[in-house]
């Protein structure tokens, strides 16, 4: 019978955390969306820009660095 004063404060604890999260995550906007990663997944990334000239010489430079053993 004892526990019950450990087992009710507990569980109490738990749906306010719970709804806590919930509230957040409906303020943040984590449902505004429900559709559209699902259609995302469907459509073709091929149409990502490439990288820029400053880009691939800065990465060009760093390849030509001697490296010390």
């Amino acid at each position: 019978m004892e526990i019950l004063f450990l087992l009710i404060p507990l569980s109490l604890a738990l749906v306010g955390v719970i709804v806590w999260a919930i509230v957040w995550a409906v303020k943040s906007g984590q449902f505004d969306d429900l559709e559209g990663p699902a259609y995302r997944i469907l459509l073709d990334d091929n149409d990502t820009p490439s990288s820029t000239p400053e880009q691939t010489e800065k990465s060009s430079d760093a390849d030509d660095t001697p490296t010390r053993n």
